[in-house]
């Protein structure tokens, strides 16, 4: 049912392309230092056709330092698209009503997609970061990470 409701209720953020669906708007988890956050379901505009997800998450901390203050995933038969960027895009007012001047977003170093992504939202590439040991497991297992940054706009 959880989808369901999730199907019925209003977007969010919406434009002629995708309507973010607020699924999870505590998403704190003090383990890897997110002190909260929001979660958004990504739909093609005016349709039900799940297209992924995107998360914006609150906090500094070593575990965020690595796994990055946004974070999405597209369903596969939707990759291609610049859904992810278009998403990201979507969630600025919430970003500037939250006083937000930059972000991280985190990649893995072979993940090619997610990397082009960071270049068309005009991230910068910080550096690639070598994982720790113990932030592996957060990091699914990633012994390097790209560190974009995000600035927001003026």
């Amino acid at each position: 049912m959880k989808l369901l409701r999730l199907f019925t209720r209003k977007a969010t953020f919406s434009d002629s392309v995708l309507d973010l669906v607020l699924s999870n708007e505590d998403v704190r988890d003090e383990s890897c230092g997110i002190q909260d956050g929001y979660t958004f379901s990504i739909f093609r505009a005016g349709t039900r056709d799940y297209v992924g997800y995107v998360s914006l998450r609150l906090g500094e901390s070593p575990g965020l330092y690595y796994l990055g203050h946004i974070g999405y995933r597209i369903e596969e038969k939707h990759r291609g698209h610049g859904y992810a960027a278009h998403a990201c895009r979507l969630m600025l007012p919430l970003m500037e009503r939250l006083r937000l001047g930059s972000v991280v977003i985190t990649t893995n170093v072979e993940n090619i997609a997610s990397r082009k992504t960071c270049e068309h939202l005009g991230c910068v590439l910080e550096r690639i970061a070598p994982v720790p040991p113990e932030q592996r497991a957060l990091c699914a297992g990633a012994t390097e990470k790209c560190r974009y940054i995000w600035r927001m706009e003026a």
